[in-house]
């Protein structure tokens, strides 16, 4: 193997997992992150504007809206992984100011070593749990401190689930007021058929949106998801979205729909409401 694709590793103080980089065995300059055995992402250095995985492609495409085409917007990323969707913003939206938080201080380093960021990415890496870093990220990210983010990125596991102090209300409560007034918070929810604990984390998140004076009576959560996941065919990913930039989502829909992947879905708050109560 040449330097760009040996094995790279690196054992995870806080988890005790290892952290590993490979090719991924298609793509002339793709790699996989792998931590504790699981794929945890995938990275094309080649095409940074391409993205693998399913969930993180419909987060794109709520990306790809919240502002005119290739215009900087401001992003935090709880949970850092192989910093694929901070490659795409800065491909899209050059310029862009960034910042990527997570517990594993040796994961960034592995990272950035093995898998370069493109030259020029405005991007901070901050080692810290995600929720205690929620009041300092302008600042981290070289922002005024009342400046809101356009983006929050929520991304993170610990095992199959993510950590209770990041699956609750209180948790969506302290992030909703970071967000600029025409920004998104996005969560990955990773669930079994069933969909127990998407419903949780839905009921959660709708319940911290009534408390942002900017949504009023048009608080709640927006679903993307594979229709297979919804349907309760199997396990996979869904996306939560909710904030001030999603009133205007109404007008955005259909697009997000038409990106997919499909088979696809888009669930406003009240058919979000309907689908959780079904369950």
């Amino acid at each position: 193997m040449t330097g760009q694709e040996r094995l790279r590793s690196v054992n995870l103080s806080s988890s005790g997992l290892n952290a590993l980089i490979l090719p991924d065995g298609f793509s002339p300059r793709g790699y996989v992150l792998e931590i504790g055995g699981a794929e945890q992402s995938h990275v094309d250095l080649e095409n940074p504007e391409h993205i693998f995985y399913e969930y993180l492609r419909r987060i794109g495409n709520v990306v790809d809206t919240i502002a005119p085409e290739g215009e900087p917007i401001t992003a935090a990323h709880l949970g850092a992984g192989g910093m694929t969707l901070p490659r795409y913003i800065h491909a899209t939206r050059p310029g862009s100011p960034q910042v990527a938080v997570d517990i594993e201080r040796e994961l960034s380093s592995l990272v950035t070593r093995a898998l370069p960021l493109p030259e020029g990415t405005r991007l901070v890496s901050v080692t810290d749990d995600a929720r205690a870093a929620i009041p300092y990220l302008a600042e981290a990210a070289g922002l005024p401190q009342d400046a809101g983010f356009d983006v929050i990125v929520v991304d993170i596991f610990s095992g199959r689930d993510s950590p209770e102090h990041l699956a609750c209300r209180e948790f969506y409560a302290e992030a909703l007021p970071v967000l600029s007034d025409r920004g998104v918070l996005l969560v990955n929810v990773g669930d079994d058929p069933g969909l127990g604990f998407f419903a949780r984390q839905a009921e959660a998140l709708a319940a911290a949106t009534l408390s942002d004076p900017r949504l009023g009576h048009r608080s709640g959560v927006w679903t993307l998801a594979d229709t297979s996941v919804t349907s309760g065919r199997r396990e996979g990913n869904l996306v939560m979205a909710a904030g001030p930039g999603m009133l205007d989502a109404p007008q955005r829909a259909d697009r997000w729909l038409a990106a997919g992947p499909h088979p696809a879905t888009v669930m406003d708050p009240v058919q979000t409401q309907e689908f959780v109560r079904g369950l």
